[in-house]
């Protein structure tokens, strides 16, 4: 069955964008997953299509009136998906949210703008709100295209390699390893010797300690809950050896 998304927005000629190159381009040409944008004007009431007025209790800007959005919501035909509406004060995005998403039939992926959407309509809409990071943008839509290009690589037949997305960052709570190629030595900078014994022990032993290292010094947070785990084995020799 082919993935559905739909992005309701006030700016539709801002997608596909980048979706439309690249892992996510292929796969949307080859039908293994599909773009619908809905402009959330179409849903205004006025031959002006106001979707804001000014916030109750003052304050600087504009707020997107709940009765416009909720009746973009109501046209997009969900569908047993879920509605997700990105905003900075949602949860932080995760792998595990990919992975989740990538399991359900699709997404609605609901984009603000201006202060923001009347809270009303969020309550009564049962939307997830879900933050791409801790800072501000204009909108949704870039946060929508960051979603949908982690979720969408992670469907089957996106990825040319089925280990690809077993060995990333993130998958199995540590950051990833580093990676090296052709040639071995470069501007008087050698490919680590293990990579290069054909020994899969050893190679997973490196691997797997260097992405503790990584982990540990750039991301506190996530070694600590690395570690408060178990600190399960990223990969199986068997998985490490498999790999050119």
């Amino acid at each position: 069955m082919t993935w559905r998304a739909t992005i309701l927005t006030l700016f539709p000629d801002m997608f596909p964008g980048p979706l439309g190159q690249s892992l996510a381009g292929r796969a949307l040409g080859a039908g293994i997953w599909s773009l619908d944008t809905r402009d959330i004007r179409d849903a205004a009431m006025d031959r002006h299509r106001t979707v804001d007025d000014t916030p109750f209790g003052g304050g600087a800007g504009m707020v997107m009136r709940p009765d416009i959005v909720a009746a973009a919501i109501a046209d997009s035909s969900q569908d047993g998906r879920p509605l997700i509406y990105l905003s900075p004060r949602g949860r932080r995005f995760s792998q595990a949210d990919a992975q989740a998403f990538a399991q359900a039939p699709g997404l609605v992926l609901l984009c603000g703008r201006y202060e923001g959407i009347d809270q009303r309509v969020i309550d009564a809409s049962g939307a997830t709100e879900i933050s791409v990071g801790d800072y501000v943008l204009s909108g949704g839509e870039l946060p929508a295209m960051v979603l949908l290009d982690a979720v969408v690589r992670l469907l089957p037949g996106v990825m040319g390699a089925a280990d690809s997305a077993v060995e990333e960052s993130f998958s199995h709570g540590l950051l990833e390893y580093p990676h090296y190629t052709r040639p071995a030595e470069w501007c008087g900078r050698v490919v680590p010797p293990v990579l290069l014994s054909g020994n899969h022990a050893a190679i997973h032993a490196w691997r797997q300690a260097e992405a503790e290292k990584i982990t540990r010094d750039r991301r506190p947070d996530l070694w600590a809950a690395y570690t408060a785990s178990g600190a399960p084995a990223p990969l199986s020799v068997a998985q490490e050896g498999s790999r050119p």
